[in-house]
């Protein structure tokens, strides 16, 4: 029973000699500092003593007292929050209703009177162990707590780097666009961006970290600036990629790697030119409603090999087209039967919805994988892009 501070226990009884009997037979454990004992002749009193005591470990409480009885002491602990303090009833041998009430109420355990004083040892050991794992449970609660409070506000951190307001551009209609981000986490590892780099051209991003949780979510931080400061210095996403991959090569941990999409549409032709890192391919949504997938670049991922060079490829885009960037997560979506959600069944939604407006796409899609899906636990990140071309760029004098 050795401790780094002394056991505090509050012994509740009106019989004087008690305080005695305790003192005597504990002497040495009190010479230790092992034990600190507190003394109450009523349920009245030992409230007093435990607002005064609040670190009080456990009671040892006599059920008939006068003033206010073990049970009603017992019912007024319930008021103090404190799941730790732990009490043993004192009672007289056969008196099995008020004990079975006192158990019933709460109490951890019992001892009868005329006190066996080994019996009560064996029942103060079993007790203060109890205290323990209790204290540790509340511990590792408020640990938990603690880690869940800060994940919240590093997933809100996070969602902070990516845009998130919508529309975007609201004064400028030859694009419509919408993104949303679901971590499978708290917080994750994919990303999206998109920014103007002059009047007339517009870069898009999207990515996956490898991994999960906190790792990827600091990896995808650090993957976006880096990407987004490359993408403002260099015209051409193959270049733009091939500078963020140095970057990323110099500052991987643990062989953390990132696919990335990384395309500029110019809005006064309609030409798109792409540079894929490893990425799933993106699928143009014709306006007619065929579904067509991006050509292959051939590219790898980020972060893994150093002073690599990336292809460049060009398609172009017809006024009322879009375009529907995605990560794995969306494809590889599982249900209760393991099956995965598929490029198929998605090139089938967008078919579907290829009259609809941008943010109705994503939230149709959505609701889609949800049903597919039944409240199955979500595996990965999903996150998704889409924007559509509306019309020619005119540069106005």
């Amino acid at each position: 029973m050795e401790s780094t501070k002394p056991i505090k226990i509050l012994s509740v009884d009106d019989e004087p000699d008690m305080a005695d009997l305790l003192s005597q037979r504990f002497r040495k454990e009190i010479r230790k500092n092992l034990f600190e004992f507190y003394f109450a002749g009523d349920g009245r009193q030992a409230l007093n003593v435990l607002q005064e005591q609040p670190d009080i470990d456990f009671l040892l409480c006599d059920i008939n007292m006068p003033v206010m009885d073990g049970l009603t002491l017992l019912s007024e602990l319930t008021n103090l929050k404190r799941p730790s303090l732990l009490t043993v009833m004192v009672t007289a041998y056969g008196d099995m209703d008020n004990l079975r009430t006192a158990m019933n109420n709460g109490a951890f355990d019992f001892v009868n009177k005329p006190i066996n004083f080994d019996d009560l040892e064996k029942t103060m050991d079993k007790t203060i162990l109890r205290i323990g794992q209790i204290r540790t449970a509340i511990q590792q609660h408020d640990r938990l707590t603690s880690i869940e409070s800060d994940l919240e506000i590093a997933k809100n951190i996070q969602l902070s780097l990516v845009p998130r307001k919508f529309p975007p551009f609201p004064n400028r209609n030859e694009i419509d666009i919408f993104a949303s981000m679901h971590a499978a986490k708290t917080v994750g590892g994919d990303l999206y961006d998109f920014f103007f780099i002059d009047d007339s051209r517009i870069g898009f991003v999207i990515g996956d970290v490898s991994g999960k949780g906190v790792p990827a979510a600091i990896f995808m931080a650090l993957s976006r600036t880096i990407i987004r400061t490359a993408a403002l210095k260099n015209d051409s996403p193959e270049k733009c990629i091939a500078e963020a991959n140095n970057q990323l090569y110099s500052e991987s941990i643990d062989e953390m790697f990132v696919t990335v999409f990384y395309a500029i549409l110019d809005l006064k032709t309609g030409k798109l030119s792409f540079a894929n890192g490893g990425h799933n391919l993106p699928y143009v949504i014709k306006k007619s409603g065929e579904i067509i997938t991006f050509p292959k670049t051939g590219n790898i991922v980020l972060g893994i090999i150093e002073n690599i060079a990336f292809k460049k490829l060009e398609i172009d885009l017809q006024v009322g087209d879009s375009v529907y960037l995605f990560t794995d997560g969306v494809p590889e979506a599982m249900n209760a039967k393991d099956e995965p959600y598929s490029e198929e069944r998605l090139k089938k939604i967008l078919a579907e919805n290829h009259t609809s407006d941008v943010r109705s796409i994503c939230k149709n899609i959505e609701k889609d994988i949800e049903i597919f899906t039944a409240g199955y636990e979500q595996s990965d990140d999903i996150t998704m892009l889409i924007f559509k071309f509306n019309k020619i760029y005119e540069n106005k004098p």
